[in-house]
């Protein structure tokens, strides 16, 4: 329910009558916007005294005090002036240029009053010319006054602000620009920091400060102003700038426009000077111009379809009271001048205005004025004369005032009783006027509101993207990389790398080994990206994806080895295609991080899918080298996806059964344990009632590694199948900071038991052979007993230390998957060589290479590089068959096909293999290691070249 805001007594009949008038059509405006009279309040009696015109008068403060607070636009004017036309005059400038009563508590803002600001700007420019002593003839004065027009930039001045005061109220917090600036600057200052912040402030207050500047001097498309189309347009001066009609004016045509408003101004400036002057036919003219375009000003601020819904906004109409409307005050002649406009134009405006008529004053209408000039007044005489002056009075004629009763004014004459009859008892009451809904949606506090909101989401979103992606800004995001949570608690990021702000390898110092030695991570992530950026846009290209464990722990760079050495591959052989084969299609390469250990790959692999659709040159993906129990989900959403996954050193023996597109380097580790059986077969035949064990690392909650579960898994059968009796089958856990083995408890039931078991089947990773190696040569039982210890490929990428050095007695046998020294390709070690030297700064040096056996540097020794070399080159050839790009189904169908002689560890190819079918064409050595530790020994004992599909025997893998 509203809030009363005024309660008064009527003090007599007349009183209550004009109050619920006027309070109906005030507050039906809302509901059907009647139209609004010219209401005159006066004594019927003519002969009533002072004391009764008192009364009609109270009633019009009593009507104006009920609606003051209630947010009706209210204004009571008084006429001053020396003459009626003055004092009416000043009444209409008040209206326009005074604050009306409510302008704080208004259901909207403030009126805006821009066409009487225009006429207030050609009053001022034409008092100014006029003053001057020496203005000239007409057409000089006509000049003169457009010239100060121009100084006045066509608006009326306004004294005691500045450029400056309105530019610090325009970003005041509670103002809709500067609740704007603010947000947008927090916006920005989680965005860009404080330093550019700073800058960006700087310079849009600068900016905002050259704009008031060049409004001021020249305001911009002043032909477009609605003050400046209605002076162009409107009928009442057609006839007094015939030169120039109306249908010169358009908003396509400045220049024309540009004529017209000035023919228009000058005219209205002669007008002006005229009634300045005394003349009584300009001084009705200007008054009419006047009114009109205050209605015209309020009709625009009640207008509908507006932008900012200023119609729904506004529901009661403008208010004008005269307490007194006489001839002399200037009431009755503006009384007249509104009558007349209205009577003139076809708009309905929502003035609503109520005076009182003291009982001795007449409503007189707006005199006849003269027909024609009178005789010898120095005007023209003749027809064309006649025609001048007609034009001349066509302005103000046109009102029918002159002739008829005045047809827009509601007289209310109040006997004498209904003014003196007591009516205390009748109460008078009214309510605020509610807000609509238009307000709280549009207002510019709401507006400015929800921006402020909409900017802190972006703000707050924004930093969520942040957190989520690993380039989230505002625009240009990357959703193919994402931010999570990493097995050591730290961040990390997991995707594809296709934005350039993307870098999983960033200030990764990490160096390569041997002939690397120098060249960091980041540096190779680096030389992919050049590569990239080196390919033509209209080059013909294929692009490969690259997933691996590129990120790991800050504290232990040494986690991402892996990574490293086989991205250098995938770049040895990008570099290969691009810079020095003679090949037309290029090669791109796009780097996936499957997070530390590849505990991630599920994620990368998605994105990876994401991407391919979007890209169709995408072929297929290289690497996934480590098994995981994610390995075959992966696996199986590049397989739904139609993309080809060539792998690395993953020796999962089930993928290549289970997944069609599954295409494996690695030979798996049941063929690694066949390999390694056969020695332990001739150990097993050589002892009385052999015994072995089995230790493997436990799987903890959170460990999704299945490389130690199958090596444990065949490790047992090859042990059962070769000869040897399970002494036990014991499993160590790692600390709970996910670092180091322990071993101790195990490995001193192992070596305290009755008997020291003969061969042990080590099922960890390689980070625990170290821990092992020291064990065994610490702990009593162990410490003075051959023992031979069988283990899988992960030891390939062994560094023994000094804390081995003490395990003398111990033999170690593991399977290599790249079995360098059966294969060819030499050219392929000195090529790497002088590739990693050009990513050197001049001046630097890497070392040389083993002249006999390059493949025994340090880079190359654990095969992950060349590996993922030849999957690269894999993946390429049957991607480009015929020299010719190949869609990744393309590529799929033509990997059964592939056959790449002469590779680094022998013939890369996939021919004989089918569907769900094991591919047996991988390469294998078997390797030997004495004494491990700084001087370790290690002798390849058989082995077999890629593509070589005959199995090992025994006579082969003979040992002493």
């Amino acid at each position: 329910m509203t809030r009363e805001v005024w309660r008064d007594s009527a003090e007599n009949e007349a009183a209550s009558a004009v109050f619920h008038l006027m309070q109906e059509l005030i507050d039906q405006y809302r509901v059907n916007r009647p139209v609004m009279p010219l209401v005159v309040a006066q004594p019927e009696d003519a002969s009533a005294g002072q004391e009764i015109d008192g009364r009609v008068e109270q009633i019009v403060h009593q009507v104006h005090r009920a609606n003051q607070l209630r947010r009706v636009p209210v204004k009571l004017v008084e006429g001053r002036g020396a003459t009626p036309y003055d004092a009416a005059l000043s009444m209409v400038r008040t209206l326009t240029e005074r604050p009306w009563e409510t302008r704080g508590t208004s259901q909207y803002k403030p009126f805006a009053f821009p066409r009487s600001r225009l006429l207030a700007a050609i009053e001022q420019a034409t008092a100014t010319v006029v003053a001057q002593p020496d203005w000239g003839s007409a057409r000089e004065r006509d000049d003169r006054i457009l010239e100060q027009l121009g100084s006045l930039r066509w608006r009326a001045s306004r004294s005691g602000r500045t450029w400056w005061d309105s530019l610090r109220a325009s970003v005041r917090p509670e103002t809709f620009l500067g609740a704007v600036f603010i947000a947008v600057l927090s916006v920005l200052l989680g965005e860009i920091g404080w330093l550019l912040t700073a800058v960006v402030a700087a310079a849009a207050l600068f900016g905002l400060a050259v704009v008031r500047l060049v409004t001021r001097a020249a305001p911009p498309l002043l032909w477009l102003r609605p003050a400046s189309r209605w002076l162009a347009t409107t009928s009442s001066l057609a006839a007094s700038s015939t030169a120039y009609p109306s249908d010169g004016w358009s908003r396509f045509s400045p220049s024309g426009s540009w004529r017209v408003i000035r023919a228009r101004a000058a005219a209205v400036a002669e007008r002006v000077a005229d009634a300045g002057a005394g003349v009584e036919h300009a001084r009705q003219f200007h008054l009419e111009l006047r009114v009109q375009a205050l209605l015209e000003d309020l009709l625009d601020c009640y207008r509908p379809h507006a932008l900012d819904w200023r119609r729904s906004k506004r529901t009661v109409p403008p208010v004008v009271f005269l307490p007194t409307a006489t001839q002399d005050n200037g009431g009755i002649l503006l009384i007249n001048a509104i009558n007349n406009v209205r009577s003139r134009r076809s708009e309905v405006d929502p003035l609503l205005l109520l005076a009182s008529l003291p009982a001795d004053r007449i409503m007189r209408r707006t005199p006849p004025l003269p027909p024609e000039p009178p005789a010898h007044s120095g005007v023209r005489s003749g027809a064309r004369a006649r025609y001048e002056a007609w034009v001349g009075d066509l302005s103000v004629g046109q009102a029918p005032a002159a002739a008829v009763r005045l047809a827009w004014v509601l007289r209310l004459p109040l006997s004498t009783g209904q003014l003196t009859h007591e009516h205390a008892h009748a109460q008078l009451v009214t309510h605020r006027v509610r807000r609509t809904w238009a307000w709280w949606v549009m207002s510019g506090k709401a507006t400015a509101l929800v921006l402020v909101c909409a900017l802190l989401g972006t703000f707050l979103w924004s930093e969520h993207w942040k957190e989520t992606y690993c380039y989230g800004p505002l625009a240009g995001r990357s959703t193919d990389a994402v931010r999570l949570a990493g097995p050591s608690g730290g961040k990390e990021c997991v995707g594809v790398a296709t934005a350039p702000q993307v870098r999983f390898a960033e200030g990764n110092t990490l160096q390569l080994n041997g002939v690397g030695e120098g060249v960091t991570f980041e540096r190779i992530e680096q030389a992919i990206r050049e590569q990239n950026a080196g390919i033509g846009a209209d080059e013909p290209r294929v692009t490969v994806v690259y997933a691996g464990p590129l990120t790991g722990t800050d504290a232990n760079r040494e986690d991402t080895r892996k990574g490293l050495e086989e991205l250098t591959g995938v770049y040895l052989h990008q570099r290969f295609v691009n810079d020095t084969a003679n090949r037309s299609v290029k090669l791109r390469v796009l780097t996936a991080n499957g997070g530390q250990d590849m505990l991630r790959q599920t994620t990368a692999v998605r994105k990876i899918v994401e991407v391919a659709r979007r890209d169709p040159s995408v072929v297929g993906v290289v690497g996934l080298g480590r098994n995981t129990t994610e390995s075959a989900a992966a696996t199986g959403l590049l397989q739904r996806a139609g993309l080809p996954l060539v792998d690395t050193t993953n020796s999962g023996s089930d993928l290549a059964r289970s997944y069609p597109n599954y295409f494996g380097l690695a030979a798996t580790d049941e063929e690694q344990t066949e390999a390694v059986g056969l020695i332990a077969g001739q150990l097993a035949d050589r002892l009385d009632d052999p015994q072995a064990v089995v230790l493997s690392r436990k799987v903890a909650n959170e460990d999704k590694d299945r490389y130690t579960t199958e090596q444990r898994r065949v490790g047992l059968e090859m042990l059962k199948r070769t000869g040897f009796t399970l002494a036990a089958d014991t499993q160590y856990s790692l600390s709970r900071d996910g670092g180091s083995a322990n071993l101790d408890t195990p490995l001193h039931a192992i070596c305290g038991a009755e008997r020291v078991p003969d061969a042990l089947y080590f099922a960890g990773r390689v980070e625990d052979v170290n821990t092992l190696m020291s064990g065994l040569g610490q702990t009593a039982g162990c410490s003075d007993k051959a023992i031979t210890v069988f283990t899988g490929d992960d030891l390939a990428k062994a560094r023994f230390d000094d804390s081995t050095k003490l395990a003398d007695k111990v033999t170690l046998y593991y399977g290599a998957l790249a079995p360098m020294s059966r294969g060819g390709g030499r050219a392929f070690y000195s090529d790497s060589r002088k590739a990693l030297q050009s990513l050197l700064p001049e001046g630097r040096q890497v070392p040389a290479l083993p002249k006999e056996r390059p493949y025994d540097d340090k880079l190359f020794t654990s095969g992950q590089t060349v590996i993922s070399y030849q999957a690269t080159a894999a993946l390429y050839a049957a991607a480009t068959r015929g020299d010719t790009p190949q869609s990744a189904a393309e590529t799929w169908a033509t990997l059964y096909s592939v056959a790449l002689h002469d590779m680094p560890t022998g013939t890369i190819t996939f021919r004989g293999t089918i569907p769900y079918a094991d591919q047996k064409v991988h390469g294998l050595n078997v390797v030997e290691v004495t004494r491990p530790g700084p001087d370790a020994r290690s002798r390849v004992v058989c082995g077999r070249a890629a593509g070589d599909r005959e199995p090992l025997t025994r006579a082969e893998c003979a040992v002493p």
